[in-house]
């Protein structure tokens, strides 16, 4: 569906928009999904790394929330690791 994990970038069986509870975990490394970095408004380079200006302040971007504007979408959609690796790779070759 193209998501994959942002701990461990294996893929996962959710799709960009689909519903996330706070209880759910990568099938792989058991890491939380509906986590800041799942998120299609978390964004690392803005103050408090949100998007969405009236969202309140989530300090552990890794841990489960209760945020009522997450959206499934964040850093997975649509690149695994190995392809983030060779986009890389490509860009300091000789």
């Amino acid at each position: 569906m193209g998501m994959s994990c942002f701990h461990c970038a294996d893929p996962l069986p959710y799709g960009p928009g689909d519903k996330v509870l706070r209880g759910d975990e990568c099938p792989h490394c058991s890491a939380s999904l509906r986590v800041c970095k799942m998120c299609t408004f978390y964004d690392a380079s803005l103050y408090n790394e949100c998007k969405e200006p009236v969202a309140e302040r989530v300090v552990e971007k890794e841990k489960p929330n209760f945020c009522d504007f997450f959206r499934l979408g964040g850093r997975g959609e649509g690149r695994g690791l190995e392809d983030a690796l060779k986009a890389a790779r490509a860009l300091f070759k000789d």
